[in-house]
């Protein structure tokens, strides 16, 4: 069983910045993904970031590109989430989460451990 856990979230103001990271209990594979989603009230959980656990690959949508950025210290065991030129619309509980499988799914049913999440809010 994978042990997540996310700290890092807070209050900041439109255009600041966040470091979220993500600790995992024992040792993660390389063929592990590793992902952060968000959700906000009444929204469906929405894809962020992804990175092989390798770090031979990522995956950044559109809009997220060129303000947050994910990386990973294997010899931690823990993921970050390195978020700039934060907005409003970025508030969300934001989720650390496993894929055992590879390669890197946008789709959170995909997704096999879970963390507990972050509030992360965005204010104007």
């Amino acid at each position: 069983q994978v042990q997540l856990v996310e700290t890092g979230g807070g209050l900041v103001e439109a255009g600041g910045s966040l470091r979220l990271s993500c600790s995992a209990s024992g040792r993660i594979e390389s063929r592990y993904v590793m992902g952060w989603f968000r959700q906000a009230p009444g929204k469906e959980r929405e894809f962020v970031v992804a990175i092989a656990w390798s770090g031979i690959s990522t995956f950044y949508p559109e809009s997220v590109k060129g303000r947050f950025t994910i990386s990973r210290d294997n010899v931690k065991n823990t993921v970050y989430l390195q978020m700039n030129s934060l907005k409003v619309e970025d508030t969300a509980v934001y989720y650390c989460a496993a894929k055992v499988v590879w390669p890197i799914s946008t789709d959170y049913s995909d997704y096999d451990y879970w963390g507990q999440g972050t509030q992360v809010t965005v204010s104007s």
